[in-house]
Order: structure tokens, then C-alpha cells, then sequence
């Protein structure tokens, strides 16, 4: 026989009482998990968000090259890069949810297509001319600027 509950009414018995094992965590392993736990999330939060900020960047160059495409097709329909009112770029201007484009169209045969970042993506601005000369002449701090590519990460690769 196995014993009895040791929370039985006290009264004489001659059977031994049966004590439970202790269950739980101490205070020591709860603490311990907390700390491998943040110097995970300390080391993970920040790569993850660079992930993420490399993630929308295409968004932007994709943007561009398509609508470099459309400005090509304008221009051989039209013999222009201006709209019908020669007041700015014959086609319209993507949209986006974390870069905002514009066209700057300096004559009838030049223009120079812009994605500034918004939001997150703040302090990104990617570019491309009538000649296809790609640029990104505004980064964050960190990354790197170039006259001659768009840079997707932040050790200044094309």
C-alpha cells in the first residue's frame, strides 16, 4: 500500500505519509530563460528589420523600370517625353505604400524619373534618366550611396 495523502486529518496512523515531488520552475531557471530570450530578440529584431528594409526596395526599382519602359512606348508614339500639354511626363506616375515617384521632364528628349521613399522607407531615393543611367544619391545612414547603380543592401552592392 502506497501511503496516505499527507493532507488527511490528523489522526494516528500507522501508515507513512506519501510526499509529492516538487513541480514547477524555480525563480533561478525563469530568470535564466528570460535572458536567453532577450539576447535572442536583441540580436534578432535588428536583422529582421534590415530584412524587411531590403524587402521593400524592389518595390521602388521595379516601379522605375516599368515606367521607364512606358516613357520609352510614349516617346515612340509621341516623339516626346512631355505630356500633350508639354507641362511634365507623358505617362502617369506608379503608386506605391512606401515610396512616392515623380518625373522631372527637362525638354522633349530628357527626363529623369524618381521613387523617394516614405514612411519606413525614409531617406531612400532611387533614380533613372532617359539613357537608363541609374542612381540612388539618398540613403540612410549605414548604407551607401552610388552614382552609377541602385543599391539594394547596405554594403553599397548593386
Amino acid at each position: 500500500m502506497a501511503g496516505l495523502p499527507c493532507s488527511t486529518p490528523p489522526m494516528v496512523t500507522l501508515l507513512p505519509c506519501r510526499i509529492r515531488p516538487a513541480r514547477g520552475f524555480t525563480l533561478i531557471e525563469l530568470m535564466a530563460t528570460v535572458a536567453i530570450v532577450a539576447i535572442l530578440a536583441s540580436v534578432a529584431l535588428p536583422a529582421y528589420s534590415r530584412y524587411i528594409t531590403r524587402s521593400r526596395i524592389p518595390e521602388a526599382t521595379a516601379n522605375l523600370a516599368a515606367w521607364q519602359t512606358k516613357m520609352e512606348q510614349w516617346f515612340q508614339d509621341s516623339q516626346t517625353y512631355l505630356n500633350t500639354a508639354g507641362t511634365g511626363c507623358g505617362v502617369a506616375a506608379p503608386t506605391s505604400s512606401y515610396f512616392s515617384f515623380s518625373c522631372s521632364a527637362t525638354s522633349a528628349s530628357a527626363y529623369t524619373l524618381t521613387a523617394s521613399g516614405t514612411h519606413s522607407m525614409a531617406g531612400f531615393t532611387y533614380t533613372i534618366d532617359q539613357d537608363g543611367n541609374k542612381k540612388t544619391p539618398d540613403v540612410p545612414s549605414g548604407w551607401t550611396a552610388s552614382s552609377s547603380c541602385w543599391i539594394t543592401n547596405t554594403g553599397g552592392t548593386c
